[in-house]
């Protein structure tokens, strides 16, 4: 069946400079096992399908893939996918924000009004904080050959996919690392870097890494549903503002850029185990320019 496809260049207004997204815009009628040798052929960190909503809140359903798995939710696919809606005709049923459906849920975005056109963004979905255990820190410190010294703290975010995430003492450490990715790997888990620009003016106020070596993805060029929970845990935890703009896929000759805001509101509450469960503030989002790199039709 020929169905329509983009491939949309995510966190980024100059095309080459972000994350790609592949975009199926007619998903309906595929199986997963159709869903995932696609995703396994485009080999981008991830490719999604739209279908239509089960959920009469929502506009349209996505589903999203790794060359490895299904994830319940991601953030550039977020973004690129309703980017690439929005120009194929969608039209959402609230004039203010449109509502994806996908496994974590549903997720808002809205559209923003900027100098070089329209942004948009997404909102954060709730994350759970854990501390980290401590031998499993060590290994991935020493995956990572990170001295100690270099770390300020550490937590487990997640908010759909899991992110052991560290933030550095500064932005230089983040961009010195070169990981051993087939350790981390090993140890299973996804790993977040974050450090803050001591220099500033900066072209951002932090800068970000993302290590997915367990899902097939050494490292992402730049990352949404990391960047929201760090986003939750570091403003609430009074590390970062209200508002700033993140910078990754610098290491990888990007120039991602991550637009970060908090509305005010109240404090977060905890789960039964202890562990927070973040809003911090107030909502986060997320938002980032997109651009349309490829635009036709594809055989499924």
């Amino acid at each position: 069946m020929v169905r329509r496809f983009a491939q949309i260049d995510v966190f980024t207004a100059v095309a080459g400079y972000g994350n790609p997204v592949a975009v199926v815009l007619d998903g309906d009628g595929l199986d997963e096992a159709a869903m995932q040798r696609f995703a396994r052929w485009t080999n981008l960190s991830e490719t999604t399908f739209v279908l239509p909503p089960t959920d009469g809140a929502a506009d349209y359903r996505l589903r999203i893939f790794t060359p490895g798995g299904e994830l319940p939710f991601a953030g550039h696919p977020t973004l690129g996918s309703c980017f690439a809606w929005l120009a194929a005709g969608g039209r959402p049923r609230s004039g203010a924000l449109i509502v994806q459906q996908c496994a974590q849920g549903l997720i808002p975005i809205r559209r923003q009004q900027t100098a070089a056109g329209q942004r948009l963004a997404f909102a954060a979905p709730p994350s759970v904080r854990s501390a980290p255990a401590p031998e499993l820190l060590a290994q991935v410190l020493r995956a990572l050959g990170l001295p100690a010294a270099r770390l300020r703290r550490a937590r487990l975010l997640d908010n759909g996919p899991v992110w052991l995430t560290l933030q550095l003492d500064r932005a230089e450490t983040v961009l010195a690392l070169r990981p051993d990715h087939a350790a981390l790997a090993r140890l299973g888990y996804k790993v977040g870097v974050v450090g803050m620009h001591q220099a500033q003016p900066a072209p951002a106020l932090i800068e970000v890494r993302a290590f997915a070596a367990p899902i097939g993805v050494d490292e992402d060029p730049v990352t949404g549903s990391l960047n929201a929970s760090l986003a939750q845990w570091l403003i609430e935890a009074g590390e970062l503002p209200a508002a700033y703009v993140a910078a990754q896929g610098t290491a990888l000759g990007r120039a991602g850029r991550v637009h970060v805001e908090c509305d005010t509101g109240g404090a977060a509450p905890s789960t039964s185990s202890g562990q927070a469960a973040s809003t911090g503030s107030g909502q986060v989002w997320i938002g980032g320019d997109c651009v349309c790199v490829i635009q036709g039709e594809v055989v499924l």
